[in-house]
Parts: C-alpha cells; sequence; structure tokens
C-alpha cells in the first residue's frame, strides 16, 4: 500500500484528547506538516462516539497508542495520541503515568483546571521537606500517528528541569508551573513560541511532524 494511499476522503486528523488546550498547541507544533497534508487537526469532541480510553498502560508509549487506536477504531480517520508526565526524580519516575491523576479521579472530567491545581498541591506538600539539591524532574512525552490501515508510529520527546516551591507562571497547564528550566523560568513563564522549541511534547511531535507529513501526504 503506498503512503498516499492512507490519507481518507475526509481531510481531519483526530487528537485522542478532550484538553482544549493540547489541541491548540499541536495545531501550532504541526502547522507545517498540517499546512503541507492539508489536514485540519480536531479534538475528539467533534465525535460523540469516541469513548473514553482506560490508560491502562505501564508506559507513556503504550497509554498513546491506546489513545491512538481506539479514536481511529471509532472514527475511521487517522489520530494522533500522546500521554505525557512528569517524572520525578525522589519519587523515583512518579508521577509519571498517574500524572494527570495523582490526586485522585473524582471531580467533573471537563474541570482541568481544578485538577491541575489539586495535583500541583499535593506535589509539593509531597516534597516540602526535599532540598532544592533533590529536587530534580523532568517532563516526558510519548507521542502516536496511527491510520486506518494498522499504521503505528510512536516518537519521544523530555526536558529537564528543577521544581520549584510555589507555581510561578499563568501560562501552560498540568505541572507547567512547577518545573523550573535552567533559565530559571518555568515552563508557565514561557510563550507559546517559545515552550513549543524546549517542551518534551514539541520535541516529540516535532519528530512524529516527518512521519506524519510522509505516511499522510496527499494524492498526486
Amino acid at each position: 500500500m503506498s503512503q498516499s494511499s492512507l490519507r481518507t476522503a475526509d481531510p481531519r486528523l483526530v487528537l485522542a484528547t478532550r484538553n482544549a488546550h493540547k489541541v491548540v498547541e499541536l495545531r501550532e507544533i504541526l502547522a507545517d506538516a498540517l499546512h503541507r497534508t492539508g489536514l485540519s487537526l480536531v479534538g475528539v469532541e467533534d465525535f460523540p462516539q469516541v469513548g473514553e480510553v482506560v490508560e491502562s498502560g505501564v508506559t507513556f508509549a503504550a497509554n498513546a497508542l491506546l489513545k491512538a487506536r481506539a479514536t481511529v477504531q471509532a472514527t475511521g480517520l487517522p489520530a494522533l495520541a500522546d500521554d505525557s508526565g512528569l517524572a520525578v526524580d525522589v519519587l523515583g519516575g512518579s508521577p509519571g503515568v498517574f500524572s494527570a491523576r495523582w490526586s485522585g479521579v473524582g471531580g467533573p472530567a471537563k474541570d482541568t483546571t481544578s485538577k491541575d491545581s489539586a495535583n500541583n498541591e499535593l506535589l509539593l506538600a509531597q516534597l516540602a521537606d526535599v532540598p532544592e539539591e533533590h529536587r530534580g524532574a523532568g517532563f516526558v512525552c510519548a507521542a502516536a500517528l496511527v491510520t486506518p490501515d494498522g499504521t503505528e508510529i510512536v516518537r519521544e520527546g523530555s526536558v529537564r528541569g528543577v521544581l520549584t516551591r510555589a507555581p510561578r507562571g499563568s501560562g501552560g497547564f498540568g505541572y507547567d508551573p512547577l518545573l523550573e528550566l535552567p533559565d530559571g523560568r518555568t515552563l508557565a513563564q514561557y510563550s507559546s513560541a517559545q515552550k513549543h522549541a524546549v517542551s518534551h511534547r514539541g520535541a516529540a511531535f516535532r519528530a512524529l511532524a516527518t512521519d506524519l507529513a510522509q505516511a499522510l501526504a496527499p494524492v498526486g
């Protein structure tokens, strides 16, 4: 099967998330690849038939593939998914794949701001007595592309820093206000363009962009 045959008549590429922040972020990161393929990136909110996926994988790559496969199966369209999280050195790499639900799984599914705050507060409390020299941590992201014919590609990216003692910055989401990079700013203090250039998600999806453009190139 040729690469161009992987394209469907529908020009949408589905990002397996209901997080509006991620959809906007990925449209920016993948702008060139989307332009080259003529695809528009949409979230699963546009597809009520896509159910919640149990992220039962024990790695970021496994969870990304679970979400992308389920989205392709439900929509018949090529899908992107990522799984990412914060790995804290003194916690043995946790929260890791449990980052989004570190403070529990209760509460409204769409109330991401409250969940982010709860996760951040719990993590800071757990590390309250940890000295500066042991507050190393990093974000890790696995990005997956799955097409209706069964093609599967995964790329990974990471960024390292140290954890602050209080959130700083109003940009980004999740644990962004807690990870301070070597220049003294948290990811939440970067502009969108600056964050995309250094972030784990930016690195993973930039690596995947070439695969995307090749696999989903328009016919002709």
